[in-house]
């Protein structure tokens, strides 16, 4: 028996996500564990309603590999990252980048400033993960040494890498909302400025205002003195390690893959640990597998730079998978549909059905926990929809990337979720209420769609021309 043989109804395929999230919310705020036995058990559950509702077991089962297969290449660059933290620590890369970052930027203006500084090498590169997995560290380590509260940190950060991720034509994300909607990438890009472009400005408001709490203050002058000392005493600091991570951009820019780009990043990091550093083959190598390690005697530094390697992220690795199996099952079986189309019953106007579409892709982020399946799905259900509607493509292809894109790091167990709270180690409740674009662009997106601000209808002309085109197809 074929998947789209089997109608699972709402209120059965709702019951899998209910139970992971009563579960999740037991698990980690009574129990304080980790997200992996509530997803673990959501997929149990939704394994379970799937064979009784007919599903055999070998579809069930492909749904768990297939749900795998799509995060293997989010897997890759995740260890990859480890590999790139390891050996830029090693090789003073980061020490260094920390040291110049106290010395040049005063803890008033750092919000602000490492937001913007995210949001250009995002927008630069195209990819949130990477902006976050090198600048993000670095400026975790200047924040946290200015005596700013990580989570604050973590939120600019995030708020920046994805403003870029979201507003790049190299992003993988944009490229995927343009494509999957047919719409011309220019003008799903000009298109989401009116979304995009507020919100940023609400976060580096509001990070300026953060910011002017830990303007002047001895304490945190005396404590980046210290850390600036035990830098110095323990790495060769130099301008010229700063060229690595310019380098990396720049091929980034260049349109080299990412993965190659990051590669060469590790290669140059395990380079300057040998022969800038000084440190032997064995220990380089050794960095890479275990990460660095370090004592310095100053517990804010060793707890800054003891980290990095394959091993550092097997966490990570480990509930990507688990949060896909139960995603893959949830997609496979036709529950994630279920849930969408129910919520697509909402929809009676133009408007409605804009706002509909934000936050089918923020539920599926929440029960699919992964990034793409939220632009692919509500995509691909409600393309007819806005044409119906007379509405252009281009405010499909926002919506998605309103509600999908910037909502994926707000969820714990989603893969970008996971990714962050490995790389910049903030849990996502706590640097939630601080991922101040991650928030704001859905909300402002839901309000410009019921206000009918920026809402582009499809003219008359271009309805013939779309007729006309379709004959044309159908003959």
């Amino acid at each position: 028996m074929e998947k789209n043989e089997i109608h699972i109804p709402f209120a059965a395929a709702i019951i899998p996500l209910l139970v992971m999230m009563i579960t999740m919310a037991f698990t980690i705020i009574k129990f304080e564990g980790s997200p992996h036995v509530p997803l673990i058990v959501g997929a149990v559950v939704s394994a379970f309603i799937a064979w009784r509702y007919g599903y055999k077991w070998k579809e069930i089962e492909d749904g768990f590999y297939k749900g795998i297969t799509l995060a293997l290449p989010a897997i890759v660059i995740v260890i990859i990252v480890g590999l790139i933290i390891g050996s830029w620590i090693g090789g003073g890369i980061i020490a260094t980048m920390i040291y110049y970052g106290l010395k040049f930027l005063s803890p008033s203006m750092f919000l602000l400033s490492i937001c913007v500084i995210c949001a250009i090498v995002s927008l630069a590169i195209g990819s949130s993960w990477s902006t976050m997995g090198t600048i993000g560290v670095a400026g975790m380590g200047i924040g946290i040494s200015m005596g700013i509260p990580a989570p604050m940190i973590a939120g600019a950060i995030i708020s920046g890498a994805y403003f870029g991720d979201k507003m790049s034509p190299l992003s993988d994300t944009t490229n995927l909302a343009s494509g999957i909607t047919n719409t011309d990438l220019f003008e799903h890009i000009k298109h989401m400025f009116y979304t995009t472009i507020p919100a940023l400005v609400i976060a580096l408001v509001v990070y300026w205002i953060l910011g002017r709490n830990y303007s002047g203050s001895e304490l945190n002058n005396e404590k980046i003195l210290e850390v600036m000392n035990v830098l110095n005493e323990n790495f060769f600091i130099t301008p010229w390690l700063l060229v690595v991570p310019v380098l990396i951009i720049v091929l980034v820019a260049l349109k080299v893959p990412a993965l190659p780009s990051l590669i060469v990043g590790v290669l140059l990091g395990w380079l300057c640990q040998v022969f800038v550093q000084g440190g032997s083959v064995a220990d380089a190598v050794n960095t890479l597998q275990g990460g660095f390690s370090i004592e310095t005697g100053n517990e804010l530094v060793d707890g800054l730079l003891n980290r990095g390697g394959i091993d550092d992220m097997m966490y990570t690795v480990s509930l990507t998978i688990v949060a896909m199996t139960f995603g893959g099952v949830m997609e496979r079986t036709g529950m994630l549909r279920s849930i969408v189309a129910q919520i697509s019953k909402l929809a009676k106007t133009a408007r409605s059905l804009v706002a509909t579409t934000v936050v089918s892709s923020f539920l599926t982020n929440i029960t699919a926990a992964e990034q793409y399946i939220s632009i692919l799905l509500p995509g691909r259900m409600y393309a007819q929809a806005f044409k119906e509607k007379g509405l252009q493509s281009k405010n499909l292809s926002r919506a998605l990337e309103d509600g999908g894109t910037v909502t994926s790091a707000l969820v714990p167990w989603n893969t970008c979720g996971v990714f962050i709270l490995s790389t910049l180690a903030v849990h996502p409740f706590e640097y939630a209420p601080y991922a101040i674009l991650n928030f704001t662009v859905p909300i402002l997106s839901i309000i410009f769609a019921f206000l009918g601000i920026k809402i582009a209808y499809i003219r008359e002309d271009e309805k013939i021309e779309h007729e006309i085109a379709e004959t044309r197809v159908s003959s």
